[in-house]
């Protein structure tokens, strides 16, 4: 099951509770169905324009399925970055040292070998985002390239909820895979692939969420999260809340393979609101 799918699943609860007065929109990109939820009168009709356009221009810099700044930064070794490509970047590294090098965009060569059935064992010499320079130009090491499919979903949420905001949104849930919330309260579902929905968790406003599961996509050599010095997961599911949907999202994919003090360590340093852990045989329970 394709993650993106696994967390819209999550989300059934999440509109418990509306009121009757209420709009949703859905639509494609990521590769998967995204959605806004929104409370009250306001219509998304008129600037549904706004957001499908920048939703376009996020995946015409993130995406690896299609002409993108990221795959031509990957295809040429080097390239001068766009503001977006620049901030995402950043945040990885600040997430890449926080989490002690479990959070590492420098294993998509090994992800596409094992995509590809091939073991990997060549890509995985090249993994090393501290080789990475991120300057006037971006320049990668020698046989890297970058995924940044980790961390670009809830970026995505945080520019549309920034988008929505400045339009004068009060009382909104934005689902691009990773979720963020304008007003509320809303309920959302803890939910693992193998145990099915275990908890609920209350999202406000200015907050975001995201989950992360290596049983949601499994390729050929193991599972979509992969350890970049070669752990293996230690989490079924984790569910990372945090102000920010991209912080969330970054630190939920590298919690994954981290135990449970070192996600501890890492918390404090993110300074993210609540991590939510559920291992391999079901048992759910907060950091």
């Amino acid at each position: 099951m394709k993650r993106r799918r696994f967390l819209q699943i999550s989300a059934v609860a999440a509109l418990a509770g509306h009121p009757a007065q209420a709009t949703s929109w859905q639509g494609q990109a990521f590769g998967a169905q995204i959605g806004i939820d929104i409370r009250g009168a306001k219509n998304i009709g008129h600037d549904l324009n706004e957001i499908q356009d920048e939703i376009e221009a996020i995946e015409a810099t993130f995406s690896l399925h299609r002409p993108s700044e990221l795959k031509e930064l990957n295809a040429r070794g080097r390239a001068r970055p766009s503001a977006a490509m620049r901030d995402v970047l950043e945040l990885a590294r600040l997430v890449h040292h926080a989490t002690e090098g479990a959070f590492d965009p420098t294993v998509q060569p090994l992800w596409q070998a094992l995509a590809d059935g091939r073991d990997g064992q060549a890509e995985r010499m090249s993994i090393g985002f501290e080789r990475v320079e991120i300057g006037e130009e971006i320049r990668l090491g020698q046989g890297q390239g970058l995924t940044l499919n980790g961390i670009v979903q809830g970026y995505a949420a945080d520019r549309i909820r920034a988008l929505l905001i400045a339009r004068g949104y009060r009382d909104v849930l934005v689902d691009m895979g990773e979720f963020a919330a304008i007003g509320g309260p809303f309920t959302l579902g803890v939910s693992d692939p193998a145990a099915g929905m275990l908890a609920r968790l209350v999202l406000t406003d200015g907050q975001a969420v995201a989950t992360s599961s290596p049983g949601a996509l499994v390729l050929p050599g193991g599972s979509h999260i992969l350890g970049p010095k070669g752990q293996r997961a230690i989490w079924s599911t984790v569910t990372v809340e945090a102000p920010s949907a991209a912080l969330a999202d970054a630190a939920s994919t590298a919690f994954v393979l981290m135990d449970r003090k070192a996600i501890s360590r890492s918390a404090t340093k993110l300074g993210l609101s609540e991590v939510h852990l559920v291992d391999f045989e079901g048992n759910y329970g907060p950091l």
